[in-house]
């Protein structure tokens, strides 16, 4: 993965992993250093999507895809709730070059997007023989540097990837959840028309912002709700004073230990109540946490658009997209919490539902933005949660 000792061309960029090994390639958007937890993605397409979602926050994301940047970016496609903060991946690792955009949608060209992100990238690597090392070794902590003159310090950058402590015992939700609470409005994309506004909304719900993307705002917005965007901090009965139909737990960064030392008593709190209740990622992660269950860090995670996952309330089988390096303990889980969804990969717990109650959750992205829209069933399974408990007809999930 080092530069060819038949060329002359000077690397402007480096990954330097905590074991001491260094990567050369080419440098791309910011100039600088940043330091994270190297993972690799597998999704085809998406790859703004992919940096602007806040759970990349602390993580270097490595592409399996070849040709990233291809379609270029633009002002519709990012995650995160606020773009100013630029919350999403430190860092992206690209085997091709990045090329010129070619597409309708494009409004300007990834590099430019990326520099003014603040994101430092390289390209020119192999990023097969990468993703193999994190797949023997685990994701590994790592600094990747962008030098347009190629000088680097590659002993302070070792000591810098070295002396990182990693994502376990890490509180990143603090760093990408909202400061205040707003009010969310926009509903899912439509060709040709763009994204729409619930002006008739029929149920409130409350959204705990741990990290939450903009697509997920927008599909419960389009279930016909007001939405109210909360910090991660706000107590249990701050929420309740809203007085919501329904409380969603946001995806988000971390360790969900780490952040669930403020976020699972105001959980618990909430579960006192019979608000039906639907969790995410984190949001996922911390409600086992609040029901009894504990959770770990993954060997290499979940990152891509391509994952298969069962769901056992329905038998079926569906093609999620994942964003996720710890997981929820199946063995952990008490009495009276059911396991609903496990990844087919490799076993892990994907959902619960805690057992006669309105309150479930699952690992993946059911917003797929990335990816498939498989699990778009389960926003209409809250909502219809939401109906029954004020005695309204359900609607056909599928």
């Amino acid at each position: 993965m080092a530069t060819a000792p038949w060329t002359t061309e000077v690397p402007t960029a480096l990954l330097v992993l905590a074991d001491g090994t260094v990567i050369e390639g080419r440098g791309v958007g910011a100039a600088g250093t940043a330091v994270g937890e190297v993972c690799f993605n597998t999704a085809l397409t998406g790859y703004e999507e992919i940096l602007t979602d806040p759970s990349y926050a602390g993580q270097i994301v490595t592409f399996t895809f070849p040709h990233i940047g291809n379609v270029g970016t633009n002002d519709e496609d990012g995650e995160d709730l606020n773009p100013a903060a630029r919350n999403g991946a430190v860092g992206a690792i690209f085997k091709a070059d990045v090329t010129s955009p070619s597409s309708y949608r494009a409004a300007g060209h990834l590099d430019d997007w990326l520099k003014r992100r603040g994101v430092v990238a390289l390209s020119g690597i192999d990023t097969r023989a990468l993703t193999a090392l994190i797949r023997e070794k685990g994701a590994a902590n790592a600094v990747i540097a962008h030098a347009p003159d190629g000088r680097f310090d590659i002993e302070d950058l070792k000591r810098q990837a070295a002396g990182w402590s990693g994502l376990v015992g890490l509180d990143l939700a603090k760093e990408v959840t909202s400061g205040q609470s707003s009010v969310w409005t926009e509903t899912p994309w439509v060709w040709n028309e763009g994204y729409g506004e619930q002006a008739e909304p029929t149920m409130h719900i409350v959204a705990v912002d741990y990290g939450v993307k903009r697509s997920l705002l927008r599909l419960l917005a389009g279930l016909g709700a007001r939405v109210t965007v909360v910090p991660a901090r706000m107590a249990a009965e701050d929420i309740l004073a809203m007085k919501p139909d329904g409380v969603f737990l946001s995806n988000g960064p971390g360790d969900p230990a780490a952040t669930g030392e403020y976020a699972v008593p105001v959980i618990r709190d909430l579960l006192k109540t019979d608000l039906p209740i639907f969790g995410i990622c984190l949001g996922h992660q911390m409600l086992a946490l609040a029901l009894g269950g504990s959770t770990g860090k993954m060997h290499q995670g979940h990152h891509g658009a391509n994952h298969p996952v069962k769901d056992h309330t329905t038998g079926k089988v569906e093609i999620v997209s994942m964003n996720h390096g710890f997981s929820v303990d199946t063995a952990s889980l008490p009495q009276g919490v059911r396991e609903t969804h496990v990844s087919l990969f490799d076993g892990s717990n994907c959902g619960i539902e805690l057992t006669g109650r309105p309150v479930f959750s699952v690992q993946h992205h059911p917003e797929a933005s990335p990816g498939p829209q498989d699990s778009h069933y389960l926003f209409r399974r809250f909502a219809n949660m939401i109906r029954e408990r004020r005695g309204e007809p359900a609607v056909a999930e599928r």
